[in-house]
């Protein structure tokens, strides 16, 4: 790792066409550029943000000769920096799409690829029911990637739930976890910052959160509040409203050491039986 690595986050709004999504990235990662980061994140769907399939349809590409993901690595190798881009809906041979995070490095390759495995279905009293999994296809496999020498977890909104993806992914060796989201108000006042902060503290890891933030064009509203946290818990840079912007923070690696050491709870893990009261049965 660099002597000083600084990582970043970059609110969006983001709307249905890819080609203004795609300016306000490459606005962002100028600004990020300047302002010294070394890794930007951007939030889930931060390409095209649909709510459905038909809404997505005329705008999704598959992931082979993507011309936003072209444009994703121009704007990598144009400001050398290692470009997060949270999500952007891929679409795949089943007539689905995948949920798909992408790492490009700063010479504009891809250094690693994750789909979204936790797809949110819910009937959702006073509203309709929510299926992701009419409209996407979940991934099925954990990525940890090398950024400058640094371990990044990835991982997409909903996983932000799921502590034993977290788990696993820091006894996988992440030292920094990623969480583009797109979360709703009402959850988001509830329980974004109490899960951001909770999944560094049982990690010990630095957790890097982009958000969607605003009224976007489908009429969905997103809460904001991209954050920065440290592995003690403790919150390095927030956006204190839903407006667009970026953040950023310094990581410091001795503390992940010195907060796994005081609350080696990777360690202390242990194996049980998962049958519940059934007396070993």
């Amino acid at each position: 790792m660099n002597k000083t690595f600084v990582i970043g986050a970059l609110q969006m709004c983001s709307g249905m066409s890819p080609d203004a999504n795609l300016a306000a990235i490459a606005k962002g990662a100028s600004e990020a550029k300047k302002q010294g980061v070394n890794y930007l994140l951007t939030p889930e769907m931060s390409v095209a943000f649909g709510g459905s399939r038909t809404q997505l349809t005329n705008v999704t590409h598959p992931f082979e000769d993507n011309p936003d993901i072209e444009q994703c690595a121009q704007i990598a190798r144009k400001n050398a920096l290692y470009l997060h881009i949270g999500s952007l809906a891929i679409a795949l041979e089943n007539g689905k799409l995948a949920n798909r995070s992408v790492l490009f490095d700063p010479d504009g390759f891809i250094v690693q690829t994750y789909d979204k495995i936790h797809l949110f279905d819910a009937d959702i009293a006073g509203d309709e029911a929510y299926r992701e999994s009419d409209t996407y296809q979940g991934g099925e496999r954990a990525v940890v990637a090398k950024v400058a020498g640094v371990n990044v977890g990835m991982s997409i909104c909903y996983d932000l739930r799921f502590g034993a993806l977290y788990r696993l992914l820091a006894t996988a060796g992440a030292q920094i976890i990623a969480v583009p989201a797109a979360f709703t108000v009402p959850t988001g006042k509830a329980h974004w910052a109490v899960l951001l902060r909770a999944r560094a503290i049982e990690t010990g890891c630095y957790i890097i959160a982009a958000a969607q933030g605003g009224t976007h064009e489908n009429g969905r509203q997103t809460y904001g509040h991209s954050m920065l946290i440290d592995p003690w818990g403790e919150i390095v840079a927030q956006k204190q409203d839903q407006s667009t912007g970026l953040i950023m923070g310094e990581i410091d690696l001795e503390k992940i050491t010195k907060a796994r050491r005081a609350l080696p709870v990777l360690q202390n893990d242990a194996q049980f039986c998962l049958s519940v009261n059934h007396d070993g049965v």
